[in-house]
């Protein structure tokens, strides 16, 4: 069995998950008949144009985000969610009342725990896109993908942190205090994504580094196509996660 190892910078491992993403199974059925919810956030950016295979300013197509604080990025500068019917954008304003069980809900996160469980952060006192998604989400089963970086790993229990933290319980920040949720869907990871890109076993073997390399994440995959798999890494290498 082959070995290969590779490194993805955060950019790079946002376009690996986002091209995993396409291949799952409830992704590309919605893509035929069905409708795609894809919610703000710099990774859904990523997700979004593998959806649609256009250009999407991955600063704006978010909500809240993390710059050495916690942070928002203003309403005025903000893109509209896209959701996708059958394939073609439609707008996203009460999309949710219209999707049943078979359509998809994409939302990224900010933890993922020792459980892999995914937690996102919400600075909105109202919950944000969260808190207004959820509940309909979860009452009618439509299937939740969170898309989320190695890097955001923690070693600590999501379900812990949401019951301890809130934003009104906080009484300094640096940035916008937060509360979390935690998001009961399918995590797709590097590991997962690069399964679903076609690799026999993956496994993360170190994190982090300098010089630009910061929240790195390296990788081992193994089997009899891991070449291929790293040919596939080296072109989205080639160019830095972008198109």
């Amino acid at each position: 069995m082959k070995q290969v190892q590779i490194t993805l910078t955060p950019g790079e491992s946002k376009r690996i998950i986002a091209m995993g993403v396409k291949k799952l199974p409830e992704i590309q059925q919605a893509l035929r008949k069905g409708i795609i919810l894809i919610t703000l956030g710099t990774t859904n950016a990523y997700v979004l144009e593998e959806l649609t295979g256009k250009k999407v300013d991955h600063s704006r197509y978010a909500a809240g985000y993390i710059n050495g604080t916690a942070a928002v990025v203003p309403q005025d500068k903000r893109l509209s969610m896209v959701a996708l019917k059958n394939g073609k954008e439609i707008k996203s304003d009460g999309i949710t009342n219209e999707m049943t069980s078979s359509d998809v809900v994409i939302k990224g996160a900010n933890a993922l725990d020792p459980d892999g469980i995914a937690g996102v952060m919400m600075a909105n006192p109202m919950g944000g896109t969260t808190g207004t998604s959820i509940g309909t989400i979860m009452a009618k089963g439509i299937n939740l993908v969170i898309p989320i970086g190695i890097e955001k790993s923690i070693p600590y229990s999501v379900l812990d942190i949401s019951k301890r933290i809130g934003i009104q319980r906080c009484v300094k920040a640096t940035g916008l205090p937060v509360g979390m949720m935690p998001l009961p869907g399918k995590v797709i990871t590097e590991v997962e994504a690069l399964a679903l890109l076609g690799a026999q076993d993956v496994f993360p073997i170190g994190a982090g580094g300098v010089e630009g390399g910061e929240g790195c994440v390296t990788l081992c995959v193994e089997g009899d196509n891991a070449e291929e798999i790293f040919e596939m890494v080296q072109k989205v290498k080639e160019k830095k996660g972008e198109f």
